[in-house]
């Protein structure tokens, strides 16, 4: 991992120690570019743009977990309760009401007092989405070793910043490790 300060280089420029892998300590003068593994370090519209997508899917993240709890306990239970998601989710009566309502302005959910919660058309389609997303993130966790509980672990933190793009590797990765249907 790389370790990072600012300091003052030759000439009064700004520049960054970093610590390398090996545990060198070295100052990158700017215009010098920063070794992350073996790639550059990404000029700063593609870091933008990264970032972005990171701050965007950790906002869904929690609304998607939601939907997905719902559709679950609906199908198993024929309704989904307050009480039940808090439960599930380990999280706080309070902490799931206020999310309730976010889902409920956002168009994801409907619920009456003393009710059930019930997931929209697009409540259930995010629901199907990341049930989707996590089943492929744990079969291919799996399918490179990970023990399935840590994979299952694993895949409710990944399945919410994967791309598509990335998805479709995975999807295409599995399909040729499966032995081929006679015709």
């Amino acid at each position: 991992m790389l370790k990072m300060a600012s300091t003052q280089c030759g000439g009064g420029r700004r520049g960054v120690r970093v610590r390398s892998s090996e545990g060198v300590l070295v100052t990158k003068k700017p215009g010098e570019g920063l070794a992350r593994g073996s790639a550059e370090f990404a000029a700063e519209p593609v870091q933008a743009r990264r970032f972005s997508k990171a701050r965007k899917a950790r906002s869904a993240a929690t609304l998607e977990d939601y939907t997905e709890m719902i559709a679950d306990l609906i199908a198993v239970n024929g309704e989904a309760r307050t009480t039940d998601i808090a439960r599930r989710l380990g999280v706080a009566h309070p902490t799931a009401s206020k999310t309730i309502a976010r889902l409920k302005r956002e168009g994801l959910v409907t619920a009456r007092p003393y009710r059930g919660i019930f997931l929209t058309e697009a409540g259930a389609a995010m629901a199907r989405s990341a049930s989707q997303r996590h089943r492929l993130v744990v079969e291919l966790l799996m399918a490179v070793g990970a023990p399935r509980e840590a994979a299952e672990a694993d895949a409710e933190g990944i399945e919410h910043y994967v791309s598509a793009a990335t998805l479709q590797a995975f999807e295409a990765f599995l399909r040729n490790l499966r032995p081929r249907q006679p015709g």
